[in-house]
């Protein structure tokens, strides 16, 4: 039993565009996409700024036009000083934004829901489920099925959704794989989800896009999208590590710290995920898609 109450998520593209370039970001990975997820938004991003500069262009060229066809040196410009009213003029200024409010509320209204993080990705492979904890200041991924943990580094076979539950046990944060896609929000003691895909092979850069502190611009990890082999490969290394995650070890894992680097861990304690979520919440776990709490772990 889950509890329904509010779903938070940041995954509208514009806003995701504007913080990576906030964000000190050396370049525009949001349009650069490598996922279905990702051309979607990028395809939203387009749509949505041209519709736009359907009034943004005219208005410009428009003013200065008339900047120039008014200029005080030209005598031949009609001199109308008590002209106060055109209906042709308020139609078209009035009608031609209300178009394109429309199509674009329409369009976001219809692109909402088709991209809602919470949707699962529809694909005869089988997804990998991986648990997301932001802390300071770093990313600790867990996979559940595996029983293996890592810190700043995140593998995936191609072509393979990904689901991923998603939470802090620090201030808020926001899960961000710009060539992935939507980004949403990690909030202590709750529980939010997110599905992505990546269609091509690639070394991604993972940001926490939402402001927590002193060391927020060195909160990075990578993403790593490999084939198959590769991606046993990399569970293997990660289950030949001495190091172990129980609940004492977590408790070094989830101290403050900068730049920290990948580290990895063989085996985790499977109750972890959800007892850093019930900890805020005398034992229960809130998802913020469902109205009901459960109690894990």
């Amino acid at each position: 039993m889950k509890t329904k109450g509010a779903h938070s998520r940041a995954s509208i593209p514009i806003a995701a565009a504007l913080t990576t370039c906030l964000s000190g970001c050396g370049n525009l990975d949001v349009l650069d996409p490598k996922g279905s997820i990702g051309l979607a938004e990028k395809s939203l991003i387009g749509t949505a700024t041209f519709t736009m500069l359907i009034v943004v262009v005219p208005v410009i060229l428009m003013t200065l036009w008339f900047a120039w066809r008014y200029r005080a040196s030209n005598r031949h410009a009609k001199y109308a000083p008590k002209w106060a009213h055109s209906t042709a003029i308020e139609v078209v200024i009035w009608t031609v934004p209300s178009i394109i409010i429309l199509c674009l509320g329409i369009l976001t209204w219809k692109t909402t829901h088709e991209l809602d993080p919470y949707k699962p990705i529809e694909s005869a492979v089988k997804p990998i489920n991986v648990e997301v904890v932001a802390l300071d200041w770093k990313w600790l991924f867990i996979y559940p099925d595996l029983g293996i943990a890592s810190v700043n580094q995140l593998a995936f076979p191609v072509g393979t959704p990904v689901n991923f539950m998603i939470t802090s046990d620090s201030v808020m944060n926001s899960f961000f794989i710009p060539q992935l896609g939507s980004q949403i929000y990690a909030m202590a003691g709750m529980q939010t989800q997110l599905h992505l895909i990546a269609d091509e092979a690639g070394d991604f850069a993972g940001v926490s896009a939402n402001y927590s502190g002193r060391g927020f611009s060195d909160m990075k990890f990578r993403a790593l999208a490999t084939n198959p082999e590769q991606f046993n490969a990399w569970v293997e290394k990660v289950k030949a590590s001495s190091d172990r995650l129980d609940m004492n070890e977590y408790s070094t894992v989830s101290q403050p710290s900068e730049k920290a680097p990948v580290r990895y861990f063989s085996s985790v304690d499977p109750k972890l995920f959800y007892n850093i979520i019930a900890k805020y919440n005398n034992g229960h776990v809130l998802d913020l898609r469902n109205s009901n709490c459960s109690t894990k772990g």
